[in-house]
């Protein structure tokens, strides 16, 4: 990694890290840039042990210095995974002017997309996945992530109409897990990207769609080899048509009173109920 000191909010070496936070300019939208952002310390390390490799890091000296500790901590060396990467050194003041915002972590890093993953890549080896069908919502999507690296989940796979996984705020709230857990985009359209489903069938998963309205406990519907999780959009859940091309619908028992959870919420328990039978 090489260091270099910069004071000139001006400066061209920063535009890949300028305008966070405005709507136009963002420079991790993917018909723009499409860089994949990195914020803070832990999440920018999970970036240099993935594969969004970055050519830049911005922060300040003792970020940098934290990061180094940080890494060494891990048993690895943040230099050396760096690479070519330059690290722009600077105040905090510079920072949030060339961000647009303040911003108490002090280090982001960019990286360029690379190619996304074949289904395959995702599904192959894998004993549990889970397959999104509209979900949009970053905290949601990032919280997703962050409870399937906790939680043993091997892999994420897209349906027609879901969000960006590499928004700048889903690589923040899956503190960094978006970037090392392989996810895929299945192919179709939102009426037949479902067909899909039966592809894992045939590859030994029980794919098991997650609503309230649903007879069977989800406790004895992961007991399989190997397992899907399907889950819906926040509000309007899972279509008529990818609950039917389920293996199994399967409910979360709740108290009365009660008729659904957050989908990233509804996924930590599925993925724990899965975990503890392992």
């Amino acid at each position: 990694m090489h260091v270099v000191d910069v004071s000139d909010p001006a400066d061209p070496r920063l535009d890949d890290l300028r305008d966070l936070n405005n709507s136009d300019r963002r420079p991790d939208l993917p018909g723009g840039r499409g860089l994949v952002i990195a914020e803070g310390t832990y999440v920018v390390g999970r970036m240099l042990l993935s594969r969004f490799r970055p050519h830049v890091l911005l922060g300040t000296d003792s970020r940098l210095q934290q990061l180094r500790r940080e890494a060494t901590a891990e048993g690895w060396d943040a230099d050396e995974r760096a690479g070519d990467a330059v690290y722009l050194c600077t105040t905090k003041d510079v920072l949030s002017e060339v961000i647009g915002f303040r911003s108490s972590r002090d280090i982001l890093a960019a990286a360029d997309r690379p190619e996304p993953l074949a289904v395959d890549e995702v599904v192959d080896g894998a004993r549990t996945l889970v397959v999104l069908e509209g979900v949009n919502d970053p905290e949601n999507l990032g919280a997703i992530f962050r409870n399937c690296a906790a939680l043993g989940v091997d892999g994420v796979l897209f349906g027609a109409a879901t969000g960006d996984p590499l928004y700048r705020r889903v690589v923040r709230v899956s503190m960094g897990h978006v970037l090392r857990l392989p996810f895929a985009h299945l192919p179709g359209t939102p009426t037949t990207w479902q067909r899909s489903l039966d592809d894992l069938g045939e590859r030994g998963f029980r794919t098991i769609a997650l609503t309230p309205a649903a007879e069977t406990p989800l406790s004895r519907a992961v007991a399989a080899e190997k397992v899907a999780f399907v889950l819906g959009a926040e509000g309007p859940g899972l279509t008529e048509h990818a609950m039917r091309a389920c293996d199994v619908r399967a409910a979360i028992p709740m108290t009365d009173g009660t008729d659904s959870l957050n989908v990233a919420t509804a996924a930590a328990v599925a993925f724990y109920e899965r975990a503890r039978r392992d």
